[in-house]
C-alpha cells in the first residue's frame, strides 16, 4: 500500500456533526503538525451541514493532494472519511467514527446552533438521503484504516466501529468518551499513521 511520505504528506482532517476547525482534536491537530514542521500541509475545512455539499468541498479542496493525502475522521467526520479513504485509495484515522449515521441523526432535524459558535445550524430531512448516498457497507483493503474508538463514547457503540473496521489497525481505549477528551496522548500516533512513519 503506497502512503504519503513525511515531507509532502497532506493531512485532510474532518470534524464531527455541528462542529468545527476550533474542535479540540482539530486543534491538537493543528499543533502537533506545526511542531513537525508541517502546518501548512494541514486541510481542515468548515463542513456545511449538507453532507453532499461538504464531499463537494472537500473534493474541490484535495483535488490536487490526492496522490499523497491522508484523512483524518471524527465521529461524522469518521463516516465521510471512510467514503473518501474508499474513493482515493488513501489512509484514514477515525475517531469515534459514525458507522451508520441515518440511524442517529433523524431526531436532529431541524436549527439549532454550532457547537463552537452562536451561528444556526440547519439540519434538513432531505439531508438524510443525502448520507444514504455515502454509505460504505463494507471497507476493502483494511490495511489503509487506522481506528481509534472508546469504549466510554456515550453517543455511539464502539463494538459498531470495530467490527465495521475488521481487519483494520485499531486501538480500543478503555474508557474515555466520545470527544476522547485525552487525544494528545494518542495524536501521534495517528499522524505517524497519517504518514507511514509508523512502519519506518
Amino acid at each position: 500500500m503506497s502512503s504519503p511520505h513525511l515531507a509532502d504528506a497532506h493531512v485532510l482532517y474532518l470534524h464531527g456533526f455541528r462542529s468545527s476547525p476550533k474542535s479540540f482534536k482539530a486543534r491538537v491537530v493543528h499543533q502537533r503538525m506545526a511542531q513537525r514542521g508541517l502546518a501548512q500541509q494541514l486541510i481542515c475545512p468548515q463542513l456545511p451541514a449538507s453532507p453532499k455539499a461538504a464531499m463537494e468541498l472537500v473534493l474541490t479542496l484535495v483535488e490536487r493532494y490526492k496522490a499523497n493525502l491522508a484523512i483524518v475522521g471524527s465521529s461524522l467526520g469518521g463516516f465521510y472519511a471512510t467514503w473518501l479513504a474508499e474513493r482515493f485509495g488513501c489512509r484514514a484515522v477515525l475517531i469515534n467514527p459514525a458507522v451508520d449515521p441515518l440511524k442517529n441523526l433523524e431526531q436532529h432535524v431541524g436549527v439549532t446552533t454550532a457547537w463552537h459558535s452562536d451561528e444556526p445550524f440547519e439540519f434538513k430531512r432531505e439531508y438524510i438521503d443525502e448520507l444514504a448516498e455515502l454509505k460504505v457497507a463494507r471497507i476493502t483493503r483494511p490495511e489503509r484504516y487506522f481506528l481509534l474508538a472508546a469504549t466510554g463514547d456515550e453517543v455511539l457503540d464502539y463494538r459498531d466501529m470495530v467490527a465495521h473496521y475488521a481487519g483494520a489497525r485499531q486501538h480500543v481505549i478503555d474508557g474515555s468518551d466520545h470527544a476522547v477528551s485525552e487525544f494528545e496522548q494518542y495524536v501521534d500516533e495517528v499522524l505517524d499513521f497519517c504518514t507511514g512513519s509508523d512502519r519506518a
